[in-house]
């Protein structure tokens, strides 16, 4: 797998959720807002976007971070993912963060964590239930959502930790950057195994749903199943998913309709089904 090809219930009080075919609310949109403020905040990274079910109370959410092999990609592409999910009463957050080459892990990590914190601080004054945030994300994305739950030190700093986390989703994810191809992303051999999930799995997961696809970008299916089997003998809740007929990119691309199986697989899992 090279660095460069990577793509881009436990529910309470909520009043009532769409049917999948029949969404019911109206999705409130609001883009580019900072969860990084002063002279080092980048202009375009340090931004997220919100896709807010209108008028839904004690809602979900569901906390996005973008793929790119920790060097391309964005928020911008996942309006109708957004637009999905709160018309399905589930908010949805697309988080930008900053990329390699101009900054290293840890700032990936870092940035992501500041973009939940700046989520559970500000979104229940919009009607979400800020201890029901699911933290998701595809391939480069997936690594870091799977960090962020695995290692609290990112969290640790915000006060926050792991029990901030109702569910993880990597879709298509990295579990294990040890590799020395992935030196410009994750530095040293310390740093990428401390930047690698499988370093941190113990015994106090939020639970997790991973999904890849049958046709996978290089060994992120084996890297998903060794990750499942790895939580489990920690006892762990996870529940590890190949979704059929897709791609490294078809798989989040697809995810942007209801009646697609990933979606359908999230939102079970969001609802506790």
């Amino acid at each position: 797998m090279r660095m460069a090809s990577l793509c881009l219930a436990f529910l309470v009080a909520v009043p009532a959720y769409a049917d999948d075919k029949k969404p019911s609310y109206e999705v409130e949109t609001r883009k580019n807002i900072s969860y990084h403020e002063g002279k080092d905040a980048d202009a375009v990274r340090h931004k997220l976007d919100l896709y807010l079910p209108k008028g839904a109370k004690d809602y979900p959410v569901f906390f996005f971070i973008h793929g790119g092999g920790w060097t391309n990609g964005s928020k911008n592409g996942f309006a109708a993912h957004g637009k999905t999910f709160a018309s399905n009463g589930i908010a949805f957050v697309a988080v930008n963060y900053r990329l390699s080459p101009t900054v290293k892990h840890p700032d990936h990590a870092k940035d992501v964590a500041e973009a939940f914190a700046w989520v559970v601080a500000n979104l229940g004054k919009d009607g979400a239930d800020t201890k029901q945030i699911f933290v998701a994300g595809h391939s480069a994305g997936g690594h870091l959502a799977a960090l962020l739950a695995t290692d609290e030190s990112y969290l640790k700093s915000y006060k926050l930790g792991l029990a901030n986390i109702k569910g993880v989703v990597p879709i298509s994810g990295v579990f294990d950057v040890s590799h020395e191809r992935m030196a410009r992303s994750f530095g040293d051999e310390d740093s990428r195994k401390g930047a690698s999930p499988m370093t941190h799995i113990g015994d106090k997961l939020p639970p997790f749903l991973v999904l890849y696809a049958d046709k996978e970008l290089g060994a992120l299916g084996e890297q998903a199943e060794a990750f499942g089997k790895a939580v489990k003998e920690k006892k762990g809740k996870i529940e590890v998913k190949m979704i059929e007929n897709r791609d490294h990119g078809t798989i989040m691309r697809n995810a942007s309709r209801a009646d697609d199986e990933a979606t359908k697989a999230i939102f079970a899992f969001i609802r506790g089904k």
